[in-house]
């Protein structure tokens, strides 16, 4: 029986973690560097976008992450340091460096991240300037470090929970371009846990998959996606399955906050597919659900249009689609049965679709295969959010 995990009503740091963060002039005036710190050296895991354009802190810390041990991350908003060529790789280590001298550890000991407009020069001089000092600001709240690498969120995102004597905490950001494959925009894991680096990797893999895989804001994989965990191991040992169970637990809440914090967004959609042919063809049909703009609608003007759930399952053509037994719920409320729509009522249906959580369930009677996803409407907001990204 799964565990129901108690997150601390504010979120706090494992034994060891700081962080500070600071306005250094990338923004016109918000926080837009962060600094995140251990007090000793962690073992650690990350895992990267795959998206054919990585930004030059993924380049960067494909490499450095690859000794499995980190002490820090850096991160700034605003600028992503993205298609920046030999020059953005070079400002990255220059990053990297600059906050390795603040904190006194080696510059390989310092994983970077930046997240912002695409294919502006980063200010490497700004932040060099900026991060000079910052160790004197490490705190204990991890909120702070979240303000700092905040883009088009509306709030920083933190959370954190106990595992026997240990802690995880979550911190993140994501708004827009979010449609991930091994990674979410920016996401960083912190335990005092004991825990190998393989072993972190494979704990990590596993509980991205089962979460930040599975979120879609708009479809599309950001340059700069970033996931990694730190564990420097201060509390001693932890039971793995017990680690195991809340590092899913986390990462799934973490993807509901990033999925209601979308672009625009008014609903959190929660997708779940069930009775498919395979876990793998369950997947692929829930991301259907979620990423159809014409479902995102549908959510966002609260109109009983179940045919375009239909239509987002049966477009799945490498999978196994048998309509005379598909069933679809919405909120609880069967709406199609053996593949046509019921004689629901449509102000009832109005009405559970108006809630800010819209709950979709599909059973498609072929299998036993199951999958979630997780998402958001689409709005006007959206559209006028993007519209003069790259100009504001």
């Amino acid at each position: 029986m799964a565990t129901t995990y108690h997150f601390h009503e504010r979120p706090v740091f494992p034994q060891g973690f700081r962080c500070a963060s600071r306005h250094v002039g990338l923004k016109p005036a918000a926080r837009d560097l962060t600094l995140f710190a251990s007090a000793v050296e962690a073992n650690a895991a990350a895992v990267f976008t795959r998206n054919h354009f990585p930004g030059a802190p993924i380049i960067l810390g494909r490499e450095t992450v690859r000794e499995g041990r980190l002490q820090a991350v850096v991160a700034n908003s605003k600028v992503s340091n993205v298609a920046t060529g030999a020059a953005g790789v070079a400002n990255a280590r220059r990053m990297a460096a600059a906050a390795a001298a603040e904190l006194g550890i080696p510059a390989t000991r310092v994983l970077v991240s930046s997240t912002g407009v695409i294919g502006v020069p980063l200010p490497i001089e700004k932040i060099e300037a900026g991060i000079v000092g910052m160790a004197g600001d490490l705190q204990a709240d991890p909120l702070v470090g979240a303000e700092g690498i905040m883009t088009t969120d509306t709030h920083p995102k933190a959370l954190s929970v106990a595992v026997g004597n240990a802690v995880i905490t979550w911190v993140a950001k994501g708004s827009g371009m979010i449609e991930p494959n091994m990674a979410t925009m920016l996401a960083y894991i912190f335990t005092d846990a004991a825990l190998e680096a393989p072993v972190l990797d494979a704990l990590l893999r596993e509980a991205v998959g089962a979460s930040f895989n599975r979120l879609s804001v708009d479809t599309d994989t950001s340059t700069s996606d970033t996931c990694a965990i730190l564990a420097n191991g201060l509390t001693g040992a932890v039971d793995l399955a017990a680690f195991r169970e809340a590092l899913v637990a986390g990462c799934t809440r973490m993807t509901e906050l990033l999925a209601r914090d979308g672009e625009g967004a008014e609903h959190l959609l929660r997708v779940r597919v069930r009775g498919a042919a395979s876990d793998t063809e369950a997947h692929v049909v829930a991301k259907s659900i979620v990423n159809s703009p014409l479902v995102k609608t549908m959510v966002h003007g609260a109109d009983p249009n179940v045919g375009r759930l239909l239509m987002a399952v049966g477009k799945c053509f490498a999978c196994t689609i048998v309509p005379g037994s598909t069933d679809a719920w919405i909120n609880g409320v069967q709406v199609v049965a053996g593949g046509e729509r019921l004689p629901f009522d449509d102000a009832v249906v109005r009405e559970t679709l108006a809630r800010e959580v819209v709950e979709i369930e599909v059973a498609l009677g072929v299998g036993t295969g199951e999958a979630r996803a997780w998402g958001c409407d689409l709005t006007k907001g959206y559209v006028e959010e993007n519209a003069a990204y790259y100009s504001s």
